[in-house]
C-alpha cells in the first residue's frame, strides 16, 4: 500500500475516533423496542435511497448483500460519519435536536480475486436517545397534587461483523454475514411532587439497565447477467438477503433511587435482576437493478420485517410495534469516468423511499417518506463521499406527532492492492 494511502487511513481513523461516542439526534420513537434501527447501507447506497441489495459495486463495499462482495477486486476501506437534525412537532410541542456519530468503519479484501472476498466492520445497529417531560396529578389528594415527570433513555446496540461472498458460477454468488450484537439500553424515570407552598426536596427515580449481546446471521444471494444489448454493455442483476430471527441474550437490572434535586443519588436499592432473551424478528430484502457499463445504474428494492414478533427480556410483546415495509428506488450516474474534467468523473446519485414504519402511535402506523442525493469525488482509486437525506415520519392528524429529519453523511473510500506477492524485486 502506498505511503499516502497509509497516512490518509491513519488520519481518517483518528478523525472518526473523535465522534465514535456520539449519539444520533433525539427521537421519542427510540423508546420502542431496542431503539431505532440504523440499517446497513453505506454512504453510496444511502444517497440512492438505501438501494443496494442487487447492485454490484467495484470501487465500494456493498454492505447490504454479502454475496456482492465478490466484485471487490481491490482491498477497500470505508469510513463514514452521520450528522443528523430532527424536529418533533405535536399539538403543543415543537422540539429540535441535532447531533452526530460514527456511522461505520468497514474494510474488505479479496482472498481469491473474483471468487472469494471477505469483509469486517463496525457500525451501530440501533439507537436509543429520548427525553420526555410532562406533568401528572395525584387524583386521590385534596387539593390535587402535581407531579413533574421525566423519562429519558440512552444507549443502543452496536455490531462487529464478518462477511464473506463466494462466486458459485459466472452469474451466481452467495454470501453469509455473522454479526456480534452488543450494547446496553438505559431507561431512567423520575418524578418530583410539587406542593404548595413548597416543593419536595428530593427526586424519586427508577433506573432500568438492560445489557444485550449475541450473534445474528444474514444470508445473501445474487444473480447478475452481463453483456446484454446490441453493444453488450448492459447488465441486469437481482439480489436477495434474509436476516434470521434472533433471540439475543440479555440481562436487566432495576434500581430504585432517591436523589437530591441536583440529581445526586442519596439512597438506592436494587429491586430486581432478570436474565432472559430479546427476540428480534427476521428481515427479508429483495431488489433488481439495471446498469450500463460504468455510465449509470438504477435499482428498486423491497424490505419487510414483522416487528410485532418482537419481545423483550421478560418475553413481553411490545404493542406499539407493527409490521414494517419499505420500498426504495434510486440510481447513480458517472458522465465519463476517463475524462480529464473532474466534474465529469464525479459519480452523482439520487433516490427516494417510502416506508410503513414499525412504530405505532394512536394505534396507527407511521408513514416515512424521504428523498436522498449525493456524490463521490474521485481521487485516483479512492474517493470522498457525500450523501444528504431529508424526510418526514408520521403526521399530527393521525399520529399526534410528526418528525422531520435532515441527515448528512460524509465519508472516505480507499482502494488499494494488498497482499500481492511481488514477481520482480
Amino acid at each position: 500500500m502506498s505511503r499516502i494511502s497509509t497516512y490518509l487511513i491513519t488520519l481518517t481513523l483518528s478523525l472518526f475516533s473523535l465522534v465514535a461516542m456520539g449519539q444520533a439526534a433525539r427521537s421519542p420513537l427510540s423508546t420502542l423496542g431496542i431503539g431505532e434501527p440504523y440499517g446497513s447501507a453505506l454512504i453510496q447506497n444511502q444517497a440512492m435511497g438505501g438501494v443496494g441489495v442487487s447492485q454490484p459495486q467495484f470501487w465500494f463495499i456493498n454492505n447490504q448483500n454479502p454475496a456482492l462482495l465478490v466484485y471487490n477486486y481491490y482491498t477497500v476501506f470505508q469510513a463514514g460519519i452521520l450528522l443528523e437534525s430532527k424536529t418533533i412537532k405535536g399539538d403543543t410541542t415543537n422540539v429540535n435536536s441535532t447531533n452526530g456519530n460514527l456511522n461505520y468503519l468497514v474494510t474488505a479484501f479479496p482472498v481469491k480475486p473474483g471468487k472469494w472476498t471477505t469483509s469486517v466492520g463496525l457500525m451501530p445497529f440501533t439507537n436509543v436517545n429520548y427525553k420526555l417531560d410532562y406533568f401528572s396529578f395525584v387524583k386521590e389528594s385534596n387539593p390535587t397534587d402535581t407531579i413533574s415527570v421525566s423519562e429519558q433513555g440512552s444507549g443502543g446496540l452496536s455490531q462487529v461483523y464478518w462477511s464473506n461472498g463466494v462466486k458459485l458460477h459466472d452469474n451466481w454468488s452467495v454470501g453469509l454475514k455473522a454479526a456480534y450484537l452488543f450494547g446496553s439500553v438505559n431507561n431512567d424515570y423520575t418524578n418530583v411532587l410539587i406542593t404548595s407552598p413548597q416543593t419536595v426536596r428530593y427526586i424519586i427515580a427508577v433506573n432500568e439497565q438492560t445489557y444485550i449481546k449475541d450473534f445474528q446471521f444474514t444470508g445473501g444471494l445474487s444473480f447478475s447477467q452481463d453483456s446484454i444489448g446490441k453493444r453488450d454493455d448492459y447488465r441486469i442483476s437481482a439480489g436477495l438477503t434474509y436476516s434470521f430471527a434472533t433471540d439475543l441474550n440479555a440481562s436487566n437490572k432495576t434500581i430504585f433511587e432517591r436523589r437530591s434535586l441536583s440529581g445526586v443519588p442519596v439512597s438506592s436499592d436494587t429491586l430486581e435482576i432478570n436474565r432472559g432473551r430479546v427476540s428480534i424478528p427476521s428481515v427479508l430484502t429483495a431488489g433488481v437493478s439495471l446498469s450500463k457499463s460504468y455510465k449509470w445504474s438504477v435499482g428498486v428494492e423491497f424490505k419487510a420485517q414483522d416487528w410485532s414478533q418482537y419481545s423483550g427480556i421478560n418475553e413481553e410483546p411490545n404493542e406499539n410495534l407493527g409490521r414494517s415495509y419499505r420500498f426504495a428506488a434510486g440510481g447513480e450516474m458517472t458522465p465519463d469516468i476517463l475524462a480529464d474534467n473532474l466534474f465529469e468523473r464525479i459519480t452523482y446519485r439520487m433516490g427516494a423511499h417510502y416506508e410503513k414504519s414499525p412504530f405505532l402511535t394512536n394505534n396507527i402506523q407511521l408513514n416515512d417518506f424521504g428523498i436522498n442525493f449525493g456524490l463521490s469525488v474521485p481521487a485516483g482509486r479512492s474517493s470522498l463521499d457525500l450523501a444528504i437525506g431529508t424526510g418526514k415520519r408520521g403526521n399530527r392528524l393521525n399520529n399526534s406527532l410528526e418528525e422531520t429529519y435532515f441527515r448528512v453523511y460524509f465519508g472516505m473510500t480507499f482502494n488499494d492492492q494488498w497482499f500481492i506477492r511481488r514477481k520482480f524485486d
